[in-house]
């Protein structure tokens, strides 16, 4: 199925030849005819690109109908007739290049919607699209073309780059980010942190939150993902770094570049992650831990202690993923041992006769 045109408007159409650039793909077909779209391999159309990354659809590609695929090197003879060829090592972003060029982002229609409130002081970029309802504090600062939707809150001082968008109902406080940074519909940056001390009467003290997120370039956050502001350090997410939906980050935590955190992840504060660190869904980390650069962690994990750079976790508590696994095998054995002895006796009781009865024959 095609990209719905009411919710995806569309660039093109565009020559093979274009195509093939922006994929960084080798082209075996006809440079110059013309496509106009994407769709999955097994209901692209003539006019469309499709894209294929391993042998496990090899017969979807054969049935195909699409214009072009793009697909690995080896593959290539398994292409249909009359479907070009557009040949990658990474045929996955390949086609993310090719489809973000058909559907590219929306672009920032210039102004101040009537509705919007926005501080004498705040300092607007040029071409910069301020949304219905939408809130800009006093003093804060964004660059040149950034989108901020509807109901969503800039709060004073925030400082954002060239290239944001801040969408839907998101809010930013005690925030300074880089250049095209995303904050999806719903996500909070820069809310107190979840700091508190107890008095001998068994109440609680706000421990004031004195630090700021600080977001590097091409940071995504997620909708309904929430950032604390440092206590006393800030909060760092570091360049590129991608929250899913519904992720918590404590106070003080600090990632390093290209790190993945994905949906229900919860990370308690202070706690450090390397370069490139990946965290599977639900997976949750106690606070001041050091989580090594291109560590990681499984899917529902319980993470109380460090993680080496390059290791591979899961399980709660977390463990070396080999180590979780042998500790798998040994319960299911162990399971499987103390059925067979409950159901032992059983079986000598079935084989003995009945009471009162001889087994002799008349």
């Amino acid at each position: 199925m095609s990209a719905d045109p009411r919710f995806h408007p569309a660039a093109g159409p565009y020559p093979l030849s274009r195509l093939a650039e922006a994929a960084g793909a080798e082209l075996a077909g006809d440079a110059a005819r013309m496509l106009n779209g994407v769709a999955p391999l097994d209901s692209a159309g003539a006019g469309e690109v499709a894209f294929l990354d391993g042998r496990k659809h090899l017969a979807s590609l054969k049935a195909s109908r699409a214009g072009a695929v793009v697909l690995p090197p080896d593959l290539a003879a398994s292409v249909p007739e009359g479907c070009a060829a557009m040949l990658s090592r990474t045929p996955h972003l390949a086609f993310a290049r090719i489809a973000a060029l058909f559907h590219p982002p929306r672009a920032p229609v210039p102004g101040i919607h009537p509705t919007a409130t926005v501080a004498a002081d705040a300092v607007l970029g040029e071409g910069c699209d301020i949304g219905p309802h939408a809130v800009i504090g006093a003093g804060a600062v964004l660059g040149a073309r950034c989108l901020v939707g509807p109901h969503a809150v800039i709060g004073p001082g925030c400082v954002f780059g060239d290239d944001c968008r801040i969408l839907a109902h998101a809010a930013a406080s005690f925030c300074l980010a880089g250049h095209r940074v995303t904050l999806h519909q719903g996500a909070r940056v820069g809310q107190e942190g979840f700091g508190f001390t107890p008095t001998p009467e068994g109440r609680f003290v706000t421990i004031p939150q004195l630090g700021r997120v600080r977001l590097g370039d091409e940071v995504e956050i997620g909708a309904n993902s929430c950032v604390d502001r440092g206590a006393l350090d800030d909060t760092v997410l570091g360049p590129g770094t991608r929250l899913d939906n519904l992720v918590q980050i404590g106070h003080n935590v600090v990632t390093g570049r290209g790190c993945v955190i994905v949906a229900q992840v919860g990370i308690s504060g202070s706690t450090r992650l390397g370069d490139f660190v990946t965290i599977a869904g639900q997976a949750g980390l106690t606070g001041h831990l050091n989580i090594g650069s291109k560590a990681r962690i499984g899917a529902q994990a319980g993470v109380q202690s460090d993680v080496p750079a390059g290791q591979d976790v899961t399980g709660s508590p977390a463990m070396p993923v080999k180590d979780a696994l042998r500790a798998a095998i040994y319960l299911r054995q162990l399971g499987a041992r103390k059925a067979r002895s409950a159901a032992g006796p059983a079986r000598e009781e079935q084989k003995e006769p009945p009471s009162g009865r001889s087994e002799q024959t008349d």
